[in-house]
């Protein structure tokens, strides 16, 4: 057990059971000295008088974390993300509360961590995995798998400061694959190397999902709500949220819209209704393709209707009042086929002058993954449209819909005004419409697309 030299408390042992990580009361102070002697002076008083003012990086931290779990965490930056990792990884130790960790911890807090830059890259995968916990001999069997991972060649054999960023995350996710751990902490560790890589990360994160406790920390919600089970959302140093990934990311969104120059008209609405709540107007209808019409396998696809209520944020200097499905002549639909042509319509009022309103969507699976979507602005960029304040308007996206796998889907919409890379938010509604597939033929990746023909042609 171990004392904070600011405050005296102690660090008390991890506890047991299913628990992976478990944190109570958890706090972080450090002294801020105003001038250079003062620190002199606080070492001769030895805590009888305070020359210094405390900074809480973190404080009253409470997490519960299960074997199995994937958590994700999130925040602005300077919310206290990078003080709770090294506080789980006992890089630190606590101001206040404890913190525990059952099992062997690997993780990626930042690029090339623990790394010496005069070693080569074989001599830091030694120094790291033995540090992760690996006797001599198991990093000797390991090697050979250690450098194939990395994929970085004759490199291994040269310091590491001559790596760019990309070989640094290479080498490092390449070890902290091969240690055995139980809980894996990855902070941004994806955003550098190349595609192919992030591939190969992201595969061994999948399957290690299935054995170990993974913690993410990331800016990119839409892989923190493809990966996470839970997400925790830091703010200012205390805990702002806990709960489904999904929620919180999109609260954690609307947060991030919501800067000073718009604190005062933006607004956070609606509740959230999941699919399962809704009831259809009419049945599921048989399919319009003939190759899978009398098949089990055929796209059916049920739409549900518009939720005014919908979770929802803006300054609503506009309004969406209603999102619905049209088939080809320009009728509204309760069931359809993969493959048809339709219209996502997007009604909405402006509520105020609009000089360059953007309207956009994304079709969303269960997991809140963007399969696909789009936005007026590339439309109307040369030639943006105003819409006078009071006045309804239309806005519709015509497209072939690919072919969807079984399960839940939703569409987000939103009405913005100003550029895609500097506009102000007026109305976003997550899950603005839900619509079911009953049945599909799509085995493989997120979305099935139309195939102009397949055919098996031999030589000759």
């Amino acid at each position: 057990m171990s004392s904070d030299p600011v405050s005296g408390a102690a660090q008390a042992a991890p506890s047991l059971g299913e628990i992976a990580i478990e944190a109570e009361g958890l706090g972080k102070a450090y002294a801020i000295f105003k001038r250079p002697q003062d620190r002199l002076k606080q070492m001769l008083v030895r805590g009888r008088r305070k020359y210094y003012d405390e900074y809480w990086a973190l404080q009253d931290v409470n997490l519960t974390v299960r074997r199995g779990e994937t958590v994700g965490l999130i925040g602005r930056n300077g919310s206290g993300k990078s003080t709770f990792l090294q506080l789980l990884c006992g890089t630190l130790t606590p101001t206040a509360g404890r913190i525990g960790v059952n099992g062997r911890v690997a993780a990626l807090l930042e690029l090339g961590a623990g790394f010496n830059p005069e070693f080569t890259g074989r001599e830091n995968v030694y120094l790291a995995a033995s540090v992760l916990g690996l006797a001599n001999e198991q990093i000797n069997e390991r090697y050979a798998s250690i450098a194939e991972f990395a994929g970085i060649g004759d490199f291994i054999e040269q310091p590491v400061k001559l790596y760019s960023s990309g070989m640094y995350a290479r080498l490092a996710f390449a070890v902290v694959a091969h240690v055995d751990a139980d809980i894996m902490i990855v902070d941004e560790i994806l955003a550098v190397g190349d595609a192919a890589f992030t591939q190969k990360c992201m595969r061994f994160i999948h399957r290690f999902k299935e054995r170990g406790t993974l913690f993410l920390v990331s800016h990119d919600t839409g892989q923190v709500v493809n990966l996470c089970d839970r997400v925790v959302w830091l703010d200012s140093g205390t805990v702002r949220a806990i709960g489904p990934a999904k929620d919180v990311c999109h609260d954690y969104l609307a947060d991030l819209y919501n800067g000073p120059e718009s604190a005062g008209s933006f607004r956070i609405g609606g509740s959230r209704k999941r699919a399962a709540d809704r009831t259809a107007d009419a049945p599921v209808q048989d399919s319009r393709a003939e190759v899978l019409k009398n098949s089990q396998h055929r796209n059916e696809i049920e739409i549900f209707d518009f939720d005014l209520n919908a979770p929802w944020f803006g300054e609503r200097g506009a309004s969406i009042t209603d999102v619905r499905l049209l088939d080809a002549e320009r009728n509204p639909l309760n069931t359809l086929e993969g493959g048809e042509e339709v219209t996502l319509q997007v009604v909405c009022r402006a509520e105020k002058a609009l000089f360059q309103p953007i309207v956009g969507f994304y079709v969303r699976d269960r997991l809140g993954q963007n399969l696909f979507g789009d936005n007026t602005y590339l439309t109307y960029q040369l030639d943006p449209v105003r819409v006078p304040a009071g006045t309804d308007f239309v806005t519709g996206f015509r497209f072939q819909l690919p072919y969807l796998p079984s399960g839940d889907f939703s569409v987000t919409v939103a009405i913005a005004e100003g550029t895609q890379a500097d506009h102000v938010q007026h109305h976003w509604i997550e899950d603005a419409l839900f619509f079911k597939v009953h049945s599909s033929h799509v085995v493989q990746g997120l979305v099935g697309i139309p195939m102009l023909g397949i055919a098996i042609e031999t030589a000759g």
